[in-house]
């Protein structure tokens, strides 16, 4: 997790700095870097204010903590690391959201915009394959989440099993 947010703060303060960053062929007609500002959600969607979006981030990150918190002790090892590029992800835009604004100097607190910079330009005819521009924390939570949709079984942890009525009334019994 910790490693997911440095990298993304990294690399974002960097295209922040960097004039001659801000729009960049890195692999001509295909791969460049786009410097911008997101003000909505995931794929630049602006469907609700801001601070809503950075509020509902918040919370739904603090859900995903609590939820690895109460299944740690029978998680596998890759479900933990999972959990943590997924909640390094969300922090990453999180802390864009909360100070961006405050440190760029456009906005207050929870008026940040996301720093999105990596731009896949690749086109068919006028067709653009891949409209969006993303970042770090995006790429570590979506690939992440792609991965424990197809390897489902072998990430999430077990179930616990249900006690079987036998063995719950004979636990009964002995504390009579």
């Amino acid at each position: 997790m910790i490693f997911v947010i440095g990298v993304d703060q990294l690399t974002k303060w960097v295209i922040r700095h960097d004039p001659s960053l801000h729009s960049l062929d890195i692999i001509p007609g295909w791969f460049r870097f786009t410097y911008t500002l997101n003000p909505g959600m995931a794929l630049g969607i602006e469907w609700l204010p801001t601070p809503v979006v950075g509020a509902l981030s918040t919370l739904a990150t603090l859900g995903i903590l609590l939820y690895v918190g109460w299944h740690v002790s029978r998680a596998p090892k890759v479900f933990l690391i999972a959990m943590g590029f997924v909640t390094g992800g969300a922090i990453g835009n999180i802390i864009d959201r909360m100070f961006l604004g405050l440190v760029e100097g456009y906005g207050g607190f929870m008026q940040g915009h996301v720093v999105d910079f990596l731009h896949f330009s690749l086109r068919i005819q006028e067709f653009s394959v891949f409209p969006y521009i993303f970042n770090v924390a995006d790429i570590a939570i979506s690939v992440t989440v792609i991965t424990m949709l197809l390897f489902r079984n072998r990430i999430l942890p077990p179930e616990p099993e249900p006690e079987s009525e036998a063995e719950a009334s004979e636990e009964g019994a002995l504390a009579s």
